[in-house]
């Protein structure tokens, strides 16, 4: 019975189409983790990244600069981390550092950091945002990577191809 629920993808005849996302991923055979329940780990961590992120810029425009810090952060990560329940932390790790996507990868760690010495060292709301900015732009450069032929589309589109 524990396959009921009002959203359950297996029992509904949807179910999620095997690929490369789920396939061989040793990271969840010990914990016993469908395909479906880590899709929901996966929305899950997307939602609630989602919210905190939200959160922080929400009180980023109260004055709050420190918490604003802290959320963002913590929202970003918590959305990386769920990309994890699809291929497994490893192989996101592994996937992250190839060399097509490490500087992506490190200009937007990085810019995760510099939001906090913005916020807790420096203490510039304008530096914060700028930064935040820039792990935006870090964080979509990386998600490309991932889509044939997306960079140079966006290049081509921007007038630098």
């Amino acid at each position: 019975m524990a396959n009921k629920g009002w959203f359950n993808l297996e029992s509904a005849g949807i179910g999620i189409p095997e690929t490369q996302f789920f396939e061989g991923d040793s990271a969840f055979k010990f914990l016993g983790l469908s395909r479906t329940t880590r899709l929901y780990g996966f929305i899950g961590c997307l939602a609630v990244g989602f919210v905190l992120s939200l959160l922080g810029s929400i009180v980023l425009f109260l004055a709050q600069l420190a918490l604003f810090a802290i959320l963002y952060a913590l929202g970003t990560i918590v959305s990386l981390a769920g990309t994890g329940f699809l291929i497994g932390f490893g192989t996101q790790l592994k996937l992250m550092f190839k060399p097509v996507r490490i500087v992506a990868t490190l200009v937007f760690l990085a810019s995760i950091g510099l939001v906090f010495v913005g916020a807790f060292v420096i203490g510039s709301d304008v530096l914060c945002i700028i930064f935040v900015i820039i792990e935006y732009l870090a964080y979509t450069w990386y998600s490309i990577s991932y889509i044939p032929y997306a960079r140079s589309a966006v290049l081509k589109a921007v007038g630098f191809s």
